[in-house]
């Protein structure tokens, strides 16, 4: 039996779970467990969370428990921390390590289809019409969900694959691994190809756009502290950045889906 009350007392703080938007613990949630809860439940976040704790399956929530304290270690656990909640963070710890017995980079058939129907074609819809209301408005925020939207992609793919993935990944390095599973760098393209340079020429600036993305996220997206003085970018540089994410967003997933179709 699960003690909710600590993982209450811990990360359900009147409603709110640490410092996430709401869209923002969609995209965490999902991330982690290929559910995106606030979503499935229409609640907020603190009683979603509550409410999959107490009815999801014990591996799944033990799988997000572990995120979510990787998560409070890195932003909330310091030098200040009172004993009290220190106590409160190793006492879920054991509950997530007790629940969670799967392998953390592979997922399971019923994982797996819950990541297709929650990431496809209307997810990215709805996650570029997010991104496309906020260039004008707070351009940072679109760079940082340009760069997260084509993170889940490619974990999201990688993970339906059954491929492992290095939690020390850069952007990068998903985008380099998804391309070479399906087949997409330019060494799988056969010289005697129809327009074959014209290919590899495209797929080689598929890595200028991960590598950009990356460089435009680092400094101005909304995943890294600022100082007194920083100044964000225009939205002309996140009308940039969230059309190259969803340019290589759809080219990925739709090459992953026709691979998939072939297969099936």
């Amino acid at each position: 039996m699960i003690d909710k009350k600590i993982i209450e007392d811990l990360f359900n703080q009147n409603g709110y779970v640490l410092n996430f938007s709401t869209e923002k613990f969609d995209m965490f949630t999902y991330d982690s467990i290929g559910e995106a809860l606030c979503d499935k439940y229409k609640l907020s976040k603190g009683k979603s969370l509550m409410m999959f704790v107490s009815n999801g399956d014990d591996n799944q929530v033990g799988k997000l428990l572990i995120d979510l304290l990787e998560y409070y270690d890195v932003y909330y656990i310091n030098d200040e921390t009172e004993q009290s909640v220190l106590k409160r963070y190793e006492e879920c710890k054991k509950i997530a390590n007790r629940l969670y017995k799967g392998d953390h980079n592979l997922v399971s058939d019923t994982q797996s289809h819950k990541l297709v129907e929650s990431f496809n074609s209307e997810y990215i819809g709805k996650q570029i019409k997010i991104m496309n209301d906020s260039i004008d408005e707070n351009p940072t925020e679109a760079i940082g969900k340009a760069k997260e939207l084509l993170e889940s992609c490619c974990k999201t793919i990688l993970g339906i694959l059954n491929i492992e993935i290095d939690k020390k990944w850069s952007l990068q390095n998903l985008v380099k691994k998804t391309c070479k599973e399906l087949k997409l760098t330019p060494e799988y393209i056969p010289d005697e190809a129809k327009a074959a340079s014209t290919i590899k020429q495209i797929l080689g600036s598929l890595a200028s756009i991960t590598n950009g993305m990356a460089e435009l996220r680092n400094p101005y997206g909304s995943g890294h502290g600022k100082s007194a003085n920083y100044k964000g970018l225009t939205n002309r540089h996140a009308n940039l950045a969230v059309g190259s994410a969803v340019t290589a967003v759809k080219f990925l997933w739709d090459t992953f889906e026709e691979q998939k179709g072939m297969k099936e």
